[in-house]
This record gives C-alpha cells, sequence and structure tokens, in this order.
C-alpha cells in the first residue's frame, strides 16, 4: 500500500467529453460565421444601381458582426481544454513543516462597507484550520477610520474565546454571524448538553462584540494619530493583542494568530493608485513583520466558510514538479445572498463555472482580485539570490534596508521580544507605509501590483503569467468563501463600469494580451486575456447597433437581412440560434435552470449598452488624458426592500438616469418598430419575407427586456421606473427615429 508522501497531493482531470462538444461546435459555428461574411462582402461588389439597401446601415451591422464574431473566436480559447481538480489535504506533511501565511484583507469605507461585516471576515481568517503561529492577519484601512481600528480591538477580544470554541468543537463555519445564523448546527456533537452550554455563552459574547462595534462613531478619525481625513492623514500601524486572560479558564488560553491594522499614509497630493497601492503597502509592511512565504487575499466581506482552504492551496504549492512556477491558486468568488432566480446575475456563473477552469487547461486563471493563495516571492521577486548589488536593489524596492533583507527566503522577523513588540520594526512599517515610500523605485511597474489599470488584479495576473509563472483554479463542492453579492441594479453597473474601465485600460495599453502575450505565453492563453479585457468595448459597439439601426430600417422597409426564402437565411437563423443554444448548454451542465438563462442573456444586453459602454469611455477618456482614474467601492449596503425586490424577482430600477435613459429609450424604439413594421409588412408586398429577420430581432430584444416595459407601464412599487425617465426616454426615442428615418431618406 503506497504511502502518503507517495500519493499525489492533487489530480487534475481533463473534460473530454465537454471538450469535444466545444470544439465541434466551435468548427460549426466558425463555417457559418464564413458564410455570413461571404454574403456581407459580397454585396460591397454590387453595382449601386443594383443595391436595395443604403450602405451605411449595411456597412455599420456588418461591422458589427464582425466584432461579435471575433470576440466570439477569442473566447474559444477557453473551452479549448476544461479541466477540473481534486485535492487531498490529509496528504499533507504535519503542521510543523507547513509554511507561515499572512492573510490580507482591505477595506475602505465603513459606511459601505460594516465594520460588523469586515470584522466577520477577520475573525473567520483567525480562525483558519492552520497552526495559530504560522497565520498572519493584516487589515488595510483605507480610510483610517476609528471604528475600524476599534472594530479589530473588539475582534481580538471575542476572538479569543471564538478560535478555541471552533477548535475544540471542530466548527466548520467559523463567521461567527454566519455560524449562529443557521439553523442546523454543523457540530457532530451538537446536542450534547456541555456543547450547548459553551454555545450560548459564545453567542452572548458575540452580541456583546456586535453591541461594542455598534456604538463606535462610523465617521471618527485616529484623532491620536493626527488622522483628518480619509484622503488625508498620516500613516498608523498597530499589532492588536491584549495579554489579561480574564474570563478565560487555563483550557480555553488559546495561541492567537497575528493581528495587525494598518492604516497606510494619504495625502491629496499624491496618487494612491487605489486598492494597488493598498495591497502594496501591505506586501512591504507584511514583509517586515512576518514575511511569510504565502500570502491570502481577501475581500473586507468575503469570509472563510471552510477552515480547510489554506491546506487545500498548500495541495499545489507543496507539489515538488508544480510548486516551483506556481504563482497562486485561485478559489472561486461565491455568494450567500443569491437568490434562487438571480435576476442580476450577481454570481457570475459564467466566468466561475465555465472561463476559469478553460483557462486552468491552458496556463491558470485570472488573478480574480480574493479568494487566491499567492507566493509572495511571485509579486516581491528573489532578487538577493541574483548578485544585485545593493544600489540597484533600492531602486527597484525602495530605501528601506529592513525590506530589502526581508526578500531572503530565510528571513524571519523577530516582532517580539520577551511579550513585547518591536518598536524599532513597527517604525520601519511606518516608513512602508509612506505615501512617498514608492517614489523613484520600480513598485507597481515591475514589484507588486500594477498600477496601469484599475483592473490591478488581472493585469498583474497576467504579467505574472507572462513571465513564467503558472497558476491553478479549485472549485471544491463546499464554498470555501462566501461574500455579498449585488442585489439591485444601480450598484451592480456602478460595479460594472469599473470593471470595464479597468479591462479596457489593459486593452489600450501596451499590456494588450494579443500583443504583449504571444512572445510569452501561448496564443491560447493570450486569447483568453484578450477576450477578457476587450468584451466591454466589442459588446458595447455592436449591441448598440443591433438595438437601433434593424429596428430603424425595419420602421422605414428596408431590409438588413436575406430574404426567408433565400438560402442565406437559414445561416443567420443558425448563427442565431448557435450561439443562444450553446449558451443554454453551458447553463444546463453547470446545474442552473433555464430561467438562469433567459436573466444572463438579459444582464448582458442591460451591461452592455450602459456600464460596458461607459467603463469604455471612460478608459479612453484617461488614455487621452481628458479624466483622472478614480475607483468607486462596490455598496455592501442593501435596505431590506432592495433585498426583497430582489429575492421576489423583480428588477430595482432606482438607479441613475444615465442607466435607465438608455434601456428605455432602446425598448421604446423597438416597440415603436414592430408596431409600425407589422403594418409595412401587411401593407407591402412579400413584406414579411424581407423584413421576418429584423423583426424576428426586435421581437427578441423586447422579450428579452420585458421588465424594463414591466417597469415603465406596469409597476407601482417604489422600483419602477419614474415617470420622468420615461418621458425623456420617449422624447429620445422619437428624435431618433425621426431624425434617422429623414437621413435614411436622404440616403435613397
Amino acid at each position: 500500500m503506497a504511502s502518503s508522501s507517495t500519493l499525489p497531493l492533487h489530480l487534475c482531470h481533463v473534460n473530454k467529453f465537454t471538450m469535444i462538444i466545444n470544439r465541434s461546435h466551435a468548427l460549426l459555428h466558425s463555417i457559418a460565421i464564413a458564410f455570413l461574411i461571404y454574403y456581407r462582402a459580397s454585396f460591397l461588389f454590387l453595382e449601386t444601381k443594383t443595391r436595395t439597401t443604403p450602405i451605411i446601415p449595411w456597412l455599420a451591422v456588418f461591422a458589427s458582426e464582425l466584432l461579435l464574431s471575433f470576440i466570439w473566436l477569442l473566447g474559444r480559447a477557453y473551452v479549448w481544454r476544461p479541466v477540473s481538480r481534486t485535492v487531498f489535504p490529509e496528504r499533507l506533511p504535519n503542521d510543523d513543516k507547513l509554511p507561515a501565511i499572512d492573510v490580507f484583507i482591505c477595506t475602505t469605507d465603513p459606511d459601505k462597507e460594516p465594520t460588523i461585516g469586515v470584522m466577520n471576515t477577520l475573525l473567520s481568517a483567525m480562525a483558519l484550520d492552520y497552526p495559530p503561529g504560522k497565520l498572519h492577519v493584516y487589515l488595510s484601512d483605507d480610510g483610517g477610520y476609528a471604528t475600524t481600528l476599534h472594530g479589530m480591538r473588539e475582534a481580538w477580544r471575542f476572538g479569543r474565546w471564538w478560535l478555541p470554541f471552533c477548535r475544540r468543537y471542530d466548527i466548520k463555519t467559523r463567521c461567527p454571524e454566519a455560524y449562529f445564523s443557521r439553523t442546523e448546527d454543523d457540530h457532530s456533537d451538537s446536542k450534547s448538553s456541555e456543547f450547548m452550554e459553551e454555545r450560548q455563552t459564545i453567542k452572548q459574547k458575540y452580541e456583546t462584540f456586535k453591541e461594542r462595534v455598534t456604538k463606535a462613531k462610523e465617521d471618527s478619525k485616529l484623532a491620536d494619530t493626527g488622522v483628518h481625513t480619509a484622503r488625508d492623514h498620516p500613516s498608523c500601524i498597530e499589532v492588536i493583542q491584549e495579554y489579561s486572560k480574564e474570563g478565560l479558564q487555563e483550557d480555553q488560553i488559546y495561541k492567537m494568530p497575528l493581528l495587525v491594522y494598518i492604516s497606510r499614509e494619504k495625502r491629496t497630493s499624491q496618487s494612491h493608485h487605489f486598492k494597488a497601492g493598498a495591497v502594496n503597502v501591505l506586501l512591504r509592511v507584511s514583509a517586515v513583520l512576518s514575511n511569510s512565504p504565502y500570502i491570502l487575499m481577501l475581500d473586507c466581506d468575503m469570509y472563510c466558510n471552510d477552515p480547510t482552504s489554506a491546506k487545500q492551496a498548500m495541495c499545489f504549492h507543496f507539489d515538488p514538479e508544480m510548486s516551483p512556477s506556481l504563482a497562486f491558486v485561485q478559489f472561486p468568488q461565491t455568494f450567500h445572498d443569491i437568490s434562487e432566480n438571480d435576476i442580476y446575475d450577481s454570481e457570475v456563473r459564467s466566468a466561475y463555472t465555465i472561463l476559469w477552469p478553460g483557462l486552468d487547461g491552458l496556463k491558470g486563471p485570472v488573478l480574480s482580485g480574493t479568494n487566491f493563495y499567492i507566493k509572495r516571492e511571485a509579486l516581491c521577486g528573489n532578487y538577493i539570490q541574483k548578485g544585485i548589488d545593493l544600489r540597484e536593489l533600492k531602486n527597484s524596492y525602495g530605501p528601506s534596508n529592513e525590506f530589502i533583507i526581508s526578500l531572503r527566503h530565510d528571513y524571519k522577523p523577530n516582532l517580539n521580544n520577551d511579550g513585547e513588540v518591536s518598536h524599532i520594526l513597527l517604525e520601519e512599517a511606518k516608513v512602508l507605509a509612506s505615501c512617498s515610500y514608492e517614489d523613484h523605485t520600480k513598485w507597481g511597474k515591475e514589484v507588486g501590483f500594477l498600477y496601469d489599470a484599475i483592473a490591478e488584479d488581472y493585469l498583474t495576473g497576467f504579467t505574472l503569467q507572462c513571465k513564467g509563472w503558472i497558476s491553478a483554479y479549485l472549485a471544491p463542492s463546499r464554498p470555501q468563501f462566501l461574500g455579498t453579492s449585488t442585489t439591485n441594479l444601480n450598484d451592480l453597473l456602478i460595479q460594472g463600469i469599473r470593471w470595464g474601465s479597468g479591462l479596457v485600460d489593459v486593452a489600450i495599453s501596451r499590456f494588450f494580451p494579443l500583443l504583449y502575450g504571444p512572445p510569452r505565453t501561448s496564443i491560447l492563453h493570450s486569447m483568453c486575456y484578450a477576450e477578457l479585457s476587450l468584451f466591454p468595448l466589442l459588446y458595447c459597439l455592436p449591441l448598440w447597433c443591433f438595438a437601433t439601426i434593424p429596428p430603424l430600417c425595419l420602421l422605414n422597409g428596408i431590409p438588413l437581412y436575406p430574404e426567408v426564402s433565400d438560402p442565406y437565411f437559414s445561416v443567420f437563423l443558425f448563427i442565431f440560434l448557435s450561439a443562444l443554444s450553446k449558451h443554454l448548454h453551458e447553463v444546463l451542465i453547470t446545474g442552473r435552470p433555464i430561467s438562469k438563462w433567459i436573466n444572463e442573456q438579459r444582464i448582458w444586453m442591460i451591461k452592455s449598452v450602459t456600464c460596458h459602454l461607459y467603463g469604455s469611455m471612460d478608459a479612453i477618456l484617461k488614455k487621452l488624458g481628458l479624466r483622472k482614474s478614480s475607483f468607486l467601492t462596490t455598496n455592501k449596503v442593501a435596505d431590506d426592500e432592495q433585498i426583497k425586490l430582489y429575492q421576489e424577482g423583480k428588477f430595482d430600477f432606482r438607479a441613475s438616469t444615465i442607466f435607465l435613459a438608455p434601456l428605455v429609450t432602446i425598448s421604446l424604439v423597438n416597440l415603436a418598430s414592430v408596431a409600425g413594421g407589422l403594418v409595412r409588412m401587411m401593407v407591402m408586398e412579400a413584406g414579411w419575407r424581407k423584413m421576418f429577420g429584423q423583426l424576428l430581432l426586435s421581437f427578441y430584444i423586447i422579450v428579452m427586456n420585458f421588465p424594463i416595459i414591466e417597469g415603465m407601464l406596469v409597476r407601482k412599487d417604489k422600483g419602477r421606473i419614474p415617470s420622468y425617465v420615461t418621458v425623456l426616454s420617449a422624447v429620445f426615442s422619437l428624435f431618433f427615429l425621426s431624425l434617422g428615418s429623414i437621413i435614411i431618406c436622404i440616403l435613397l
């Protein structure tokens, strides 16, 4: 029988059946697209007198079809070789041989990211099933709020009760809020009187903890350290500890992980590079305080739902064949508040069930902002062993000798000396957290998280893989991390603008994957990253075209598609049905219902004509120097009415007019075109055969976006579309249809 030391720590399974389906579909769909291109191109060679359609709308639709075909072609790389992985953490060596881990949690604003939720994430990280002496938890408070620091001190006190309780009874759900909200206990001996008594005690202490945190002033600042505003304050670093054992019995005393509060220096005159800048400060400060070789990155609302995630990740990092080139292990983002209907596609199903497993079959998934265990060396390098002189190192990493020493793998900081925290190291850490430390260095350019795009995770992961690093994707049946999703339309689209802008930042930079990638990584891998960087731009333009030009031509009796009797009509119909059926197949094989497919189609259209457009414009304006970079924090607070509407599957249209007006305008344009087109088809000779394609397209848009029409005309609740938006959109629609019809008449 093989020993645990010779058995594999993980297995990789190639999904061959899915791979065959994907490749067969890609072949058939590509042939159909080739016929479509031939049909469209042949029109351009017709004599002007024989053309029945104006050239401009024809070219607009053709260009849109080419763009969609191009982005579809790039996306085939995702499904070329999908894989799944299995790990065996029980085969890992003993705890004393496990490497240390630093946990990074970032927060900025307690008004949008409630302190109680942040502290629950922090406590779940402290309670990971990992040697506490090898676990170090850092919280970056970018706003410098006193309530966050107060919350950490309270979390430490509660943690001295919570962590031993979780260990003693092998609690699986180690986020206190999630644990005490459960109707059933996940402890095997949950009915014992001893357990129930201790559980009640811990619950009371948790309620006390919440009350103390809630009472703290939300808008207070760290007055004792000179903090004035969230954008202008000095650095503050505090090692959270308390040596009092009051109330704890001898068997309840438990070694606690290191817990550190960090608020980096911020000045209004300095650029702070948003989350990437905060994480780079965490990298430097943690290097001189703990210097763990591995780092777990968590969003402040993404708590650890399974305490074994660290050991599961180590199954890859301990693989002697994979580990030397392995940069990070990515877990999916999952959410605890997803409704059965999920009208906003808040779970981002496609990315974590289709795209990331496909990337994993190439060179590894995208670095996804949270839920990943990354090797410190991948971000900071190990240049000490390369014989580089001190001056060159300081040009790269800054003037701190202590940090440069930390680049050595064997460097172990001596933070605690006879129970006292080293003030020398804390002062050094404050220097590393200063806003001027990175000046004239390679931080954000070659070291740490990169600053070239606000999608710092995507760009940093891409450049790491171009340097030869690989990554792995693991999606166990029990979610390792659970977060809070967006449950209203406004927050979803604001978040989409930020994501879209960050991705297009990369597409129009020197890091454009199709140019930067191929010399450094495989063409398939480059295609995946290119699809991600381009999809906001290459979806918004074609969808705006299809939502306006064909309906306008339908209203004016101008055909843009072949007649029903024309063999080429079957080509267009095949492409349309092929794309829809492939999407439906992906939804069904991931265990979702047909309603999920409809919701994803709808939200794809909504995002494409709103946040993808605005995000792309934002990136282009930044590139031209006409706009400064900005970072809008996703709101994690939802009122009861928003949640109720989401759970009922109703859109909450209490959103900005810049989001609602395009949606309502497009709906009205297509309604008018269908009505006018039907009348024209009845009086026009062979009208239905010529115009059926455009009628089908407009009808599809109307059906898929019925909730918008319902929000205009039917609903009476607070989540309906405001009347002034409907009136404004009606004016826009009338203007567009009138002006467009005049232009078409001129072109004819």
